[in-house]
């Protein structure tokens, strides 16, 4: 039976329906809010699973259909999923992940459909509703319901920011703020987003906007709930014997405990494997074989108790440190001699190599969205790689994991916000951090060496921004908040809070949480210790390198920008792309020009620019009346004589104005493919250029002063048909080399949350 409830949220209607699709799932829903639907659909294998994690699996898909649009390239169907998407599954997979009870191993499937985007509305926050109604009113057994909203803030007209639930895309555009929270009706589950430098205090209000929203998408699944929902299935979590228990405790516990002390990763995770080794071989000996399997999960416990009862009985971690104390940090800058901008930064024992490069507008990312109604471009691009033997593991390598991009997004949307805009720094710039030994926050190191390996490579951000990852432990009310956790604190605590920024405010922030949801206040305490390890890694920072170098690396490439005349774009193109082709070849450099004329050259190697400048100005530059100029004769006739004084470019010798006195016929001065001078006397109306010779002929009977110069020619500094004394390398259309200066907000949108700013920066 098909229930539906309508409501306004957020000043549009939303609809939550169950009962009239995919009734053979477990559980399902669809979402609406204004035209954009989403479909969730949930199922459940019979049998509990032999794997040793809870076996949850999610998809997002967003149907190209939903935008009225056909996937592009040669295959016309939807393939793998894109970055955007996989970033969709993960807000929603570690927002269900906690609320399913533990123990429970029977696998679970997510299936969540975009099939209609109104290019206004994002899917995301609709599908997080979509999947808690779906297993709320399935048999699975779920802590539910939840709720995800976005909230960003933008400024009205009297110049005042206010606080925006559920945002436009359009408003996500000039928002400063771009929050995607996840929560329980009294707490916080998952927290994601990016902001232009926003304070902690800020960050709680967004968040306490976010818990009212989240309370009345509550309500109102609550109140479909009631009118139908499954009985949850029957399972039961595997008993543990109290002798087993009693037994490993009393041979094993003080063991551990001891093992776990050891500051080094690997020799802490050898001494807690030879411990639980040297047990089981013991114990299995007095035990039936049908209870071997308890001795395992026993010492997991041990291990996991006891890390915890340390640091909140001790107030010390496993390796030393305080709570609020961060590893030892060392940077080592310009280690790659050939890459544009390079850092090996390394904090305890989390190690990442990251380069910078810089390339042309030719080297953007091409994106198609069913947000967009057109293909935009990305020109900021962060990737974070994490190969297996970073943690010293052999494991099969299958392309990238969704892992690694979550991880590179968070890094990348850390640096977006103090990037130069794309209008004062005309590079595309994509970032590679290779993590080569990981034990705990290498995307944080990631943020470090992004911003370090920008300033190496001389990009002028607006400053440095650095990350840092905060854990939790919680016992009842006793808890204790970690900075810049070991991966051992983070897989044996209860959250991983990364929070990057400057030292003026947040640039990014993800959450992660394994218990059933924080109250704000322990937020707020995280947020602030999160603020004092920042700065203490951007004061190490400051002391490599400050800011940005104030000249790039030769290898990397130049570019200038040319402002011609739209209605020479034809000239310049040339026939098929001939005459860009052949200065492209002539002289090395990469040339584009848009429609409104501004053509960017990029060259490694200044002469290489040069000489693409001058033959772009050569085929481009607007005759000047009363300039000078050189070229051959292109036809003769009864009333005078054609000259061509620069490529594409002709005007008429009248034969009044070839010589003092009367000429009978234009042959007799000049004919045909003849090297003249020439000055420009005229430009009419229609555009055609009168031209004389005479004028550069001193008079009959004149004392014979020296008259205007002549035109120099190629060999002499400045291209053919270039106005007489215009020195190489200008425009007189206007040629600007591009001033690297700070900062400056991104304006504009292009390539999803590719940014705030120009080609998706």
């Amino acid at each position: 039976m098909m229930h539906r409830i309508e409501r306004t949220f957020a000043g549009r209607p939303l609809i939550i329906e169950t009962g009239r699709m995919a009734k053979q799932a477990a559980g399902s829903c669809l979402v609406q809010f204004g035209d954009t639907m989403v479909l969730a659909a949930v199922t459940v294998g019979d049998k509990e699973s032999t794997l040793p994690f809870f076996p949850l699996t999610v998809e997002y898909k967003e149907k190209t259909y939903a935008a009225g649009k056909i996937p592009g390239g040669f295959i016309k169907r939807e393939g793998r999923p894109r970055d955007e998407e996989i970033l969709s599954c993960r807000i929603i997979d570690r927002s269900i992940r906690p609320l399913f009870p533990e123990g429970f191993k029977n696998e679970v499937q997510v299936f969540i459909y975009v099939i209609s985007a109104d290019q206004e509305n994002k899917a995301d926050v609709l599908a997080l509703v979509a999947t808690s109604f779906a297993l709320n009113v399935s048999r699975i057994p779920f802590a539910g319901p939840i709720a995800g909203v976005r909230v960003g803030r933008v400024s009205g007209e009297d110049g005042t920011p206010h606080w925006v639930l559920n945002p436009t895309i359009q408003a996500i555009e000039v928002s400063d703020l771009d929050l995607v929270v996840a929560g329980s009706q009294d707490s916080i589950m998952m927290v994601e987003g990016g902001a232009i430098e926003i304070q902690e205090e800020e960050v709680v209000e967004a968040l306490g906007i976010a818990q009212r929203g989240i309370k009345e998408l509550i309500a109102m699944q609550e109140e479909l709930l009631a009118k139908g929902r499954a009985d949850k299935m029957a399972w039961k979590k595997a008993a543990m014997p109290q002798d087993i228990v009693d037994l490993v405790n009393a041979e094993a516990k003080d063991q551990i405990l001891a093992a776990i002390n050891q500051k080094d990763k690997h020799t802490r995770i050898q001494a807690v494997e030879a411990v639980k080794e040297a047990t089981k071989t013991k114990l299995k000996a007095q035990l039936a074989v049908e209870q071997h399997g308890f001795i395992g999960a026993v010492l997991g416990d041990i291990e996991y108790e006891s890390l915890r009862a340390q640091v909140l009985d001790t107030g010390l971690r496993v390796d030393g440190r305080k709570p609020n104390e961060v590893r030892a940090i060392s940077i080592d800058m310009g280690l790659l001699p050939r890459a544009h901008g390079s850092v090996l930064f390394t904090r305890g024992q989390t190690q990442a190599l990251v380069a910078a490069t810089l390339g042309t507008a030719n080297d953007v990312q091409r994106l198609d969205s069913i947000d967009e109604k057109n293909e935009t471009t990305k020109s900021f691009m962060l990737h974070y790689n994490f190969p297996p033997f970073c943690t010293g593991e052999v494991r099969p390598m299958r392309g990238t994991s969704r892992r690694e991009i979550g991880h590179g997004n968070l890094a990348e949307r850390a640096l977006q916000a103090v990037l130069p805009p794309f209008t004062e720094f005309p590079y595309t710039i994509r970032i590679v951090s290779d993590v080569l030994e990981s034990n705990g926050s290498s995307s944080m190191a990631s943020v470090c060496g992004g911003s370090l390996s920008c300033f190496d490579a001389g990009i002028p951000l607006k400053a440095a921004v650095a990350g840092v990852a905060m854990g939790l432990i919680k016992e009842g009310k006793k808890y204790a908040i970690l900075t810049d956790i070991l991966g051992t604190e983070d897989h044996l605590g209860d959250m991983d809070f990364k929070v990057a920024g400057t030292k003026d405010g947040i640039t990014s922030i993800q959450m992660d949480i394994k218990i059933h949801g924080l109250d704000l206040k322990i937020m707020t305490e995280a947020l602030h210790q999160a603020k004092e390890g920042r700065l203490h890694i951007l004061g190490e920072m400051d002391k490599a390198l400050p800011a940005a170098r104030p000249e790039m690396s030769p290898y990397a490439p130049r570019i200038i920008t040319v402002q011609i005349n739209p209605e020479k774009i034809g000239e310049l193109i040339g026939p098929k792309g001939k005459n860009i082709r052949g200065i492209q070849e002539e002289s090395g450099a990469e040339i584009t020009v848009d429609d409104t004329g501004l053509v960017t050259i990029a060259a490694v190697g200044q002469d290489s620019m040069e000489r693409a400048k001058q033959m772009v100005q050569a085929i481009t530059v607007e005759p000047e009346v009363g300039a000078i100029y050189e070229g051959p004769v292109k036809s003769t006739t009864a009333f005078g004589a054609f000259v061509e004084i620069m490529p594409g470019s002709e005007g008429l010798v009248h034969i009044s104005e070839l010589q003092h006195g009367r000429t009978e016929k234009t042959e007799d001065v000049v004919k045909k493919g003849d090297r003249v001078r020439v000055k420009v006397i005229e430009r009419d109306e229609r555009g055609r250029l009168r031209l004389s010779m005479k004028a550069l002929i001193p008079k009959p009977g004149s004392d014979g002063a020296a008259v205007e110069p002549a035109y120099a020619d190629a060999a002499g500094g400045a291209p053919s048909g270039a106005p007489s004394g215009a020195p190489a390398g200008e425009s007189t259309g206007g040629s600007e080399e591009r001033p690297r200066r700070e900062g400056g907000d991104r304006g504009g949108r292009s390539g999803g949350r590719g940014g705030r700013g120009g080609r998706g920066r």
